[in-house]
């Protein structure tokens, strides 16, 4: 039997240690409200490189002196901002791939205004990814790179990856929805046909609302959410660093972002409740996205514990694609915990990283590609291009004979020619008029090719200059030219208001970009 003076003394401690702990709040309150509502988040220096609609495309500065091969893109969902993956320094995807080496991009979609609501996903993959990826290639000077898939973001980069396979060097997808056959978790069950149609949300609220997406996200797991974290923040008021953790990851989740609605209709309705993108019966604006042509090699990042895309939601995904290159890294968190809790960045990153650098430093013991042995008929022609190649190779003291006046060795390169082939040739260069002074014999065909080659350049050149022009991305120039505007000039003497009749875009947007073209 317990003391009752004891048991009161006991009650009467706890009471005055919970007053002193009170007080101590009570007087920490006002400086850790500050901290929740002025916390820095997207610490890592960046610089937008290319902008369209409301997307910008960021580049992160180098943290090395040298930077692998390959760049990476990363993209990540449509529903939330991208700066969960640099939410703090020391937390931080893109710092991580950084200081590993890697020349780092991440598109930013920004958010759909009302205007937007007919964005598809066909829209987000064939247009802005892809021009972003245009970027990326020019900026890097390679044909191919990295793409780094997030969530929704994954999803999207293996649509990507199936229709333009020849511009992803090796494909990263982390806690993305690739396979829903009845085991992709609630979101699966609560999005099933027989008892959620999109088409009501969006015809309700035309693009869908970033507090209809958390209610439901809330709802998966509503005590960890809507009480036990808000019992752990005033538990560990006096921790400051705790603080700022705790206020970085509220004001991701407060800053949520609305999704275009027939984007939103789309993965629904093709991803989720007909599995469309594993069965490879997924369609975007007509175009077949067939997951056989994903044959680059191929990361899967999946969480142990995600209980928005569990691992059973893409993991299957390596065994129908094409490629003979895949690997899945299992970590135990959920899936915001891969991106930001420092036992990932300390285990899980750099194995990602590694897998990364691997594949990223360029063909090993790439060499020149092989002249293929002649036929009989080009003997003569192959053994031309020979004696040409010799004579304008560099010497070994770094001069060339064109340098020296040293001419091929004539003799030898004739030598090598049959007397037929030499008749064929001559007959062949033989010209049927004498030239006249100052006139010289040409392939007319050659000079047309070259012609129509630089006419060419040219156009692209008048063209490619409206994206010069801040906010004008390459398919906005599309539909510029589309109107008759190619050049900076005819933008500068446009009309906003008649431009704007016959592109469909925003006389805000046009005016703002005819300012920019009269200033230059």
């Amino acid at each position: 039997m317990n003391n009752p003076f004891a048991t009161a003394l006991t009650m009467q401690r706890q009471a005055w240690e919970a007053t002193a702990d009170l007080a101590e709040k009570t007087r920490i309150a006002p400086d850790r409200t500050d901290t929740v509502e002025n916390v820095a988040v997207g610490q890592t220096p960046s610089k937008v490189v290319y902008e369209e609609n409301k997307l910008e495309l960021l580049h992160y500065e180098p943290m090395t002196e040298e930077q692998h091969d390959v760049p990476i893109l990363i993209v990540y969902a449509l529903i939330n901002k991208p700066y969960i993956l640099d939410l703090q320094p020391d937390r931080s995807v893109v710092q991580t791939l950084l200081e590993a080496g890697f020349d780092v991009y991440l598109i930013d979609w920004g958010e759909p205004s009302t205007l937007d609501r007919s964005l598809s996903i066909d829209d987000y993959v064939n247009r802005y990814i892809d021009n972003c990826v245009d970027v990326v290639r020019e900026r890097s000077g390679r044909d191919s790179i990295n793409i780094l898939g997030y969530c929704m973001g994954g999803t999207m980069s293996a649509m990507y990856a199936s229709l333009h396979p020849d511009n992803v060097e090796n494909l990263a997808l982390m806690a993305s929805g690739l396979c829903f056959a009845g085991d992709g978790g609630v979101l699966e069950l609560w999005g099933g046909e027989e008892y959620y149609d999109p088409e009501v949300v969006t015809e309700t609220f035309d693009n869908v609302p970033a507090g209809f997406l958390d209610v439901g996200f809330a709802l998966m797991d509503p005590v960890a959410n809507n009480v036990t974290k808000y019992v752990r923040f005033y538990d560990n008021m006096e921790d400051e660093d705790f603080v700022e953790n705790f206020a970085r990851m509220e004001r991701w989740l407060d800053e949520g972002i609305d999704m275009a609605g027939a984007a939103y209709e789309e993965f629904i309705r093709d991803v989720y409740q007909d599995n469309k993108l594993y069965e490879n019966d997924l369609s975007l604006d007509g175009d077949h996205v067939d997951i056989n042509n994903i044959d680059m090699p191929v990361l899967q990042i999946v969480a142990e514990y995600d209980h928005l895309i569990p691992p059973t939601a893409s993991k299957p995904f390596n065994d129908v694609i094409a490629s003979e290159d895949t690997e899945i890294l299992e970590f135990a968190t959920g899936h915001i915990g891969m991106s930001v809790s420092s036992r990932s960045h300390e285990e899980l990153w750099p194995q990602v990283c590694a897998w990364f650098e691997e594949r990223s430093n360029g063909p090993e013991g790439e060499t020149d590609p092989e002249t293929p042995d002649p036929e009989t008929s080009d003997a003569a022609l192959a053994a031309d291009v020979a004696g040409d190649e010799t004579g304008t190779a560099d010497l070994a003291d770094g001069t060339s004979s064109a340098e020296t006046g040293s001419s091929p060795d004539l003799d030898s390169e004739t030598t090598d020619r049959s007397d037929a082939d030499l008749a064929e040739r001559g007959e062949d260069d033989i010209q049927a008029e004498p030239a006249e002074p100052g006139e010289m014999t040409v392939d007319e065909d050659i000079v047309e090719d070259i012609v129509d080659e630089e006419a060419a350049s040219e156009i692209d050149t008048e063209t490619d200059d409206l994206t010069e022009l801040r906010g004008v991305g390459q398919a906005y120039a599309e539909t510029l030219t589309a109107a008759g505007i190619e050049t900076i000039d005819q933008l500068a003497a446009a009309d906003a208001a008649d431009l704007a009749t016959e592109t469909d875009i925003s006389p805000s947007r046009l005016e703002d970009w005819i300012e920019q073209a009269r200033e230059r």
